[in-house]
């Protein structure tokens, strides 16, 4: 009996709406449903308003998962510059922000408009807004459990997402539709997310919410046991629970609970061996010297919390204190308490193990036709368009590969 769809997309966002127009251009029968009523809530608040759309650099490097060469096959078959041509082919103005990320001029409504029309010139149809409940498989393909009642089709893409930011509403769907077919899930947890610090050994950073500098952070081990490497030069900024900005986002999707990360706060200077080498030419006091290199702020609160009194001269320090300050300095070693959660995580890390997944298809091998893209899946990408990237990829690998 013929199916009413070929393909059911579940979930209108980034990956979805791509891989819907992709099939719906090889001539599939398309039905992309979505429980929300507005369109693509996370492409819209995105980038500040305009959409940090890809990465020109974005490579398998990039990302985070089990299984890290597994999205290598997706991101080669369709690129950066692919994503760009098609931006480009709606005149969409753009700009490179910083390190290869691109933004609209304008607004992230632009990609949402283009990813609408390119689905609308395939003949996709929309149920929207529309609950669906689970998948069910039958002998020649499945239904669909929706609240506008069951819908039959050939193959099913799921293109949820994450837990992240659940009051656009995240939801565990997709991982409750693996787990329905037995598929193998990778633990999720919030990536990409502000870290938390509290207890004693904090309270003297607290009064140092607003202050901004660019740092060295890393974490985990280089000898590849136990937490994975993660080494970034960004912006860091202390929050009033802890540290956030893009060196912290990016270093969390590497950190593990109960470790630390280790900062280097002046990543150009050597403060131990700059400090003895200057004990006897400069007679300052050690607040008035950091503060040369670092706001004033933080430079009197790394002094009170290693037990240094800013106005102690430089000249009356023992070598041995120097090192201790510079270590404190250039190998901050901190271990957060936690983290803001999926409340302020722009992504999910975990998710359906790639394992389970082929990566020419992005299609479940235990279950044939079924299908799982996008934020869903175990791979996540660094903070800078590399996450969208990875949408549109695992979206055009899927909707080109649909029988």
């Amino acid at each position: 009996m013929a199916k009413r769809y070929d393909v059911v997309v579940i979930g209108a966002g980034a990956a979805g709406m791509m891989c819907a127009a992709v099939a719906a251009r090889r001539g599939k029968r398309v039905l992309l449903v979505d429980h929300a009523a507005k369109l693509a809530e996370k492409i819209r608040i995105s980038g500040g308003g305009r959409c940090n759309f890809t990465n020109i650099n974005a490579g398998w490097q990039n990302f985070v998962s089990e299984n890290p060469h597994f999205c290598r096959s997706a991101l080669s078959r369709y690129t950066a510059q692919d994503f760009l041509t098609l931006v480009k082919k709606y005149r969409i103005a753009h700009h490179e922000k910083h390190r290869g990320q691109l933004f609209c001029d304008d607004s992230s409504e632009q990609i949402i408009r283009m990813l609408k029309d390119e689905c609308d010139a395939g003949g996709v149809q929309w149920r929207m807004p529309c609950k669906v409940s689970g998948v069910e498989k039958l002998e020649d393909g499945f239904v669909v459990g929706t609240d506008d009642g069951p819908i039959e089709t050939a193959n099913v893409v799921v293109a949820t997402g994450g837990l992240s930011i659940p009051k656009i509403g995240a939801t565990d769907l997709g991982y409750r539709i693996a787990k329905s077919f037995g598929l193998d899930i990778v633990e999720t947890r919030p990536g990409l997310v502000p870290l938390t610090f509290d207890g004693p050994s904090w309270q003297p950073f607290v009064p140092l919410a607003g202050i901004a500098l660019e740092v060295e952070v890393e974490t985990g081990s280089k000898k590849g046991k136990g937490a994975k490497y993660g080494h970034f030069r960004e912006d860091l900024l202390f929050t009033h629970r802890g540290l956030s900005g893009p060196a912290i986002l990016q270093i969390s999707s590497y950190w593990q609970p109960g470790t630390p990360i280790v900062l280097n706060l002046l990543p150009e200077l050597d403060v131990a061996e700059e400090l003895i080498a200057s004990k006897t030419s400069v007679k300052k006091q050690l607040g008035n010297i950091l503060a040369q290199w670092l706001p004033a702020r933080l430079a009197e609160g790394l002094l009170l919390a290693n037990g240094f009194a800013p106005d102690a001269r430089l000249p009356d320090m023992a070598d041995a204190k120097l090192r201790k300050l510079g270590d404190a300095i250039n190998r901050w070693a901190i271990v957060p308490t936690g983290s803001e959660g999926y409340k302020k995580a722009e992504v999910t890390l975990g998710g359906v193990d790639t394992r389970e997944l082929s990566q020419q298809t992005m299609m479940a091998a235990r279950a044939p036709g079924l299908y799982f893209i996008g934020e869903t899946v175990d791979v996540t990408g660094w903070l800078g368009g590399y996450n969208f990237q990875w949408a549109w990829a695992s979206g055009y690998v899927a909707g080109s590969s649909i029988e």
